[in-house]
């Protein structure tokens, strides 16, 4: 049968091996020696390079043999140099000229460290437990500390002495569980952190005399929870404590249930006692409150009867008064359309008077107007008939031998001639004589004309109506 525990146990020590190695890389003044080489054959120095992954930011400045080691304040640093057996420098953020052919140093962080603790206990019962708990320390002697713990791991200088209290820690915490009950360790943990405490502060801190320790303080040490490995053992620890209590919740409520039955027929009796009394109560409050109802509802039935009576006398004789106003109103009423039917026939009368003297007055105007045209008219009538009345023989002919130049430029130009005489043929009479004139001329003008053009009747008609008598 493979045993579990024995295997766990082996990984857990290979795994402890590994972590006691510390991580080792170059020193820091091998580095130096190695960037200040390019500077002895003539080249410019390299940048400073410092190791990677370092837990405390360390500075340093300078080239070649010339350096500073700039420290933070929190952490602790020791110099030393060839050819002395003390340290030039040592303390807490102590920084210092540093000459990488002679010179080594070595920085740790000052904070308070926290180691977590899981140990693998086997308890007198032998039954295994995991007691968890973690221890924090501080370094109080870096004179000592260094000498005695191993600080260069590259990555966090305070791995290897992390690993090395938690393994004393496990160890110490195995020896006390292993002579305590399960019960014991599960209940009351102080033995435990008594016995891890002692331990610890005699290896950190020292046993007494001249015996310093390893420059440690140990500040707490607590054990946070202790859990039973096997799942039955632990469902079977808790049973008796389940079983108990379950017992004791049942009879409890039992109890209660029972309490609860007298509690309810009480509360029944005295609920019913109280819907009795309060239901007799209730009637006789019934009986008052209809009592007072019907009395109210008939007090006020005779109220609202004389009110009404009240108000229908008052509106009787508001009626009646209304009736009067509105008779006198009525009166006033068709007093004022009278008056205002007959100013409304005065002005009707007024403005059809108005209307008709208007009219006059319009058709006065226009005949006015007509008469004096007619006047102007026949004034402009006889002044014409007096003007054609003063025209003689002599003065048309005259008028026309003015005009012939004119009319021969607009007549065309003769193909053929013709000889027409004009004789004077005429009456005695000058109205007869210009007629015979005119026609003569009208006789000549037709006689030029060409024959495709066709005569103007009309203009001689018009020419004989105007120079006729």
């Amino acid at each position: 049968m493979r045993n579990d525990y024995l295997d766990q146990v082996q990984e857990q020590q290979q795994r402890l091996e590994v972590d006691l190695k510390a991580r080792k890389m170059a020193a820091p003044h091998a580095i130096a020696q190695q960037n200040a080489a390019p500077r002895r054959r003539g080249g410019a120095p390299p940048p400073p390079e410092m190791p990677g992954g370092n837990a405390v930011d360390v500075r340093i400045t300078g080239f070649w043999r010339w350096r500073t080691v700039v420290v933070p304040p929190n952490a602790y640093v020791v110099h030393t140099r060839r050819g002395h057996d003390k340290p030039l420098h040592i303390g807490l953020g102590v920084s210092f000229r540093f000459n990488p052919a002679t010179d080594s140093f070595l920085v740790v962080p000052g904070a308070m460290q926290t180691i977590l603790i899981n140990a693998h206990c086997i308890c007198r019962e032998l039954q295994g437990l995991l007691v968890q708990g973690y221890v924090q320390w501080i370094i109080e002697d870096f004179a000592t500390a260094y000498k005695k713990l191993d600080f260069t791991d590259a990555e966090d200088p305070m791995r290897v002495v992390n690993v090395q209290l938690r393994e004393q820690a496990e160890a110490a915490i195995k020896d006390k569980v292993a002579t305590m009950s399960i019960d014991a360790v599960l209940s009351d943990k102080q033995p435990i952190i008594e016995e891890l405490t002692a331990r610890l502060r005699q290896v950190a801190e020292g046993g007494g005399g001249s015996d310093k320790g390893l420059g440690l303080r140990i500040v707490t040490v607590q054990i946070k929870e202790a859990v039973v490995s096997s799942a039955r053992l632990w469902e079977s620890l808790q049973k008796p404590f389940r079983a108990e209590r379950e017992r004791v919740a049942r009879l409890a409520t039992l109890e209660t249930e029972e309490a609860i039955s007298r509690r309810e027929l009480q509360v029944e009796q005295e609920r019913s006692r109280s819907r009795l009394e309060t239901e007799s109560e209730l009637a006789l409050l019934r009986s008052q409150k209809e009592a007072e109802t019907y009395d109210r509802e008939q007090t006020e039935r005779l109220r609202r009867q004389h009110r009404e009576e009240d108000d229908a006398r008052k509106l009787a004789v508001e009626r009646q008064q209304s009736s009067l106003q509105f008779a006198e109103l009525e009166k006033a009423r068709l007093a004022v359309e009278a008056e205002l039917a007959q100013r409304k026939h005065e002005v009707e009368a007024a403005q059809r008077q108005r209307d008709a003297l208007a009219g006059i007055a319009v058709l006065d105007a226009e005949r006015e107007a007509a008469n004096r045209q007619a006047h102007v008219e026949l004034e402009l009538l006889e002044r014409r008939q007096r003007v054609l009345n003063e025209l003689s023989p002599s003065n048309v002919q005259a008028r026309l031998v003015e005009l012939l130049p004119t009319i021969a430029e607009k007549l065309p130009q003769p193909q053929e001639l013709k000889s027409i005489s004009i004789g004077a043929g005429a009456g005695t009479q000058e109205g007869q004589a210009l007629t015979t004139l005119v026609a003569q001329m009208m006789a000549l003008v037709k006689a030029l004309r060409p024959e495709s053009e066709p005569p103007p009747a009309k203009k001689t008609e018009l020419v004989q109506e105007r120079l006729a008598p």
